[in-house]
């Protein structure tokens, strides 16, 4: 099925969730939808029991339309017995990375405004360094594990709640928002991605009609939840009648017998997990699963064909931000080496230069990117009103990465125009983690800047200006910055230098930092055997 006949089977009403929820129960009924390993499987009417209920516990603590509640959960049940609720009564979720912590972590509590925050008991120690009321928070709920504030917790605590009372569901529309997802800043703090109901359809559709989904698919992913991969998927196994297997975390040598033991015919991963799998010794599991396909964007190009051979399957490429929707792709046998792909039906795409003019095919500039359907991308960033008209100018989004279009219409990635970093499929605000450097009392000036990895993604460096007279070793540096950054943050490489490289009027030339990258004099934590996980 194509995406426009997933628009022409689900017609415009029927794309807010719990819409979908309940048309789809009435036609599944008791057909497996969602399963966590050592834990529930849901079919696809118990889902529209368990989006009503917790509704109801929502609705009993004060959540009511259009409020925020926060989450800081891991691929458990909870997660998505609290997105489904907030979706049934009118809320909105805001899936926060279990990473965060610091400053970054407080400025999302405090944009989103949030009064509710629902916790896994693993990770409140993040809490320890903001004080929750100050950021709008009054009430904690605690998800597995005992209530017992920590000392740092100054609002309400609870555990998680019983189901309440079964609501009907709320007149929620297409276009209204079901959830605001955190995405790294590039020269300031993350942004919130404001996403409609009908953006995650879309996002479910477009990725079915790429990986050619059908009625019985087994939908196996570890990746998590709080990001727009995992949600898409539960909406891929929702319009597709697929089974989605949610795995708790990603395992280079866990992979293959979850793989085996779910069943699974269908499976996610990003750009450095295909060269992890592929540098460990063959085994008699390799082969021994039933999966077809997976989706794989960012997987370099010269890994594609090993991994086919040694695994059995292919791997999907594409583009699409959580800003956007999977715009960007080729099926099996329309994929072309070291391309994302042509641009979907649906969708149209152009390179441009600086005053948005569209260059040449052949010619490297910025992809802009529209969407045909309405509400089929994000409708902008949340209390960031500059920010939003910034990248949608001229009305159309402007994602910051400069790609060539080929004449025959493929795409090729050449690298960021923005100021971020992307590791282990997480991007990261070098603007945040110049924030925590600089807050050391003996750094006068900080750059943080990617620099290429043996995986073939980035690795964070910071270059470091010490106050005039101050003393402080690199690993003293990394142990203060740890605490406050999300661990994938943390820079691996450090270079104390006498002076950052700037321009006339004073903006650091990251791009020479980039060029000289690590040096004999560069300190890496990980051959210092420093962990920060």
């Amino acid at each position: 099925m194509t995406a426009s006949d997933f628009g022409q089977r689900f017609p415009f009403a029927d794309r807010a969730l719990p819409r979908l929820l309940e048309r789809q129960a009435a036609h599944l009924g008791e057909a497996a939808f969602v399963s966590f390993p050592d834990g529930p499987t849901w079919s696809f009417e118990a889902a529209t029991d368990i989006a009503a209920t917790h509704a109801g516990a929502l609705a009993a603590a004060g959540v009511a339309a259009g409020d925020r509640v926060a989450l800081i959960v891991s691929n458990r049940a909870e997660f998505l017995q609290a997105f489904f609720g907030c979706a049934w009564l009118g809320a909105i979720a805001v899936p926060i990375n279990t990473a965060s912590r610091g400053l970054q972590l407080r400025h999302i509590l405090e944009n989103c405004g949030a009064k509710l925050l629902v916790v896994e008991a693993t990770f409140l120690p993040s809490l320890d360094s903001i004080t929750l009321r100050e950021v709008g928070v009054e009430t904690v709920w605690l998800v597995g594990g005992e209530p017992g504030a920590p000392p740092r917790l100054d609002c309400d605590l609870g555990p998680w709640p019983e189901p309440g009372d079964r609501l009907p569901a709320v007149e929620v529309k297409p276009g209204d928002t079901a959830a605001i997802i955190y995405t790294s800043g590039t020269t300031g703090p993350s942004k919130g991605v404001c996403c409609p109901h009908a953006n995650l359809f879309w996002w479910g559709a477009n990725t079915a009609d790429l990986l050619s989904l059908h009625t019985g698919d087994r939908l196996y992913t570890t990746l998590p939840l709080f990001h727009v991969n995992a949600l898409n998927t539960v909406y891929q196994g929702l319009l597709t009648a697929s089974t989605v297997i949610v795995g708790k975390r990603f395992s280079v040598s866990g992979l293959w017998p979850a793989l085996i033991e779910s069943q699974a015919t269908v499976t996610y991963l990003l750009g450095a997990m295909a060269p992890m799998l592929l540098s460990r010794p063959p085994t008699p599991l390799d082969l021994a699963h039933k999966v077809r396909i997976a989706l794989g964007p960012g997987v370099p190009a010269q890994f594609h064909e090993p991994f086919q051979e040694r695994f059995g399957f292919g791997l999907v490429e594409g583009y699409g931000s959580t800003e956007t929707n999977f715009v960007i792709g080729a099926k099996p046998g329309e994929a072309r080496p070291a391309t994302m792909g042509t641009v979907r039906p649906g969708f149209a795409a152009r390179v441009v230069d600086a005053d948005d003019t569209e260059v040449a095919d052949g010619e490297a500039g910025e992809l802009v990117l529209r969407a045909d359907e309405p509400f089929a991308f994000s409708s902008g960033y949340y209390r960031m009103a500059d920010k939003t008209v910034e990248a949608w100018r001229n009305l159309w989004f402007h994602t910051g990465d400069r790609v060539v279009r080929d004449a025959d219409g493929f795409f090729r990635f050449v690298d960021r125009l923005k100021d971020a970093i992307r590791r282990r499929g997480e991007n990261i605000s070098s603007f945040e983690v110049e924030q925590v450097l600089s807050a050391h009392p003996a750094v006068a000036a900080a750059a943080a800047f990617p620099v290429r990895s043996d995986l073939a993604e980035d690795e964070v460096m910071a270059a470091v200006v010490l106050k005039e007279g101050a003393s402080l070793g690199a690993a003293e540096l990394i142990g203060f910055a740890a605490p406050n950054l999300p661990y994938y943050a943390v820079p691996r490489y450090l270079d104390f230098v006498e002076a950052l490289p700037t321009t006339e009027n004073g903006k650091v030339q990251k791009f020479k930092l980039t060029e000289r990258g690590v040096t004999p004099t560069t300190f890496d934590r990980e051959a210092a055997g420093i962990k920060v996980r």
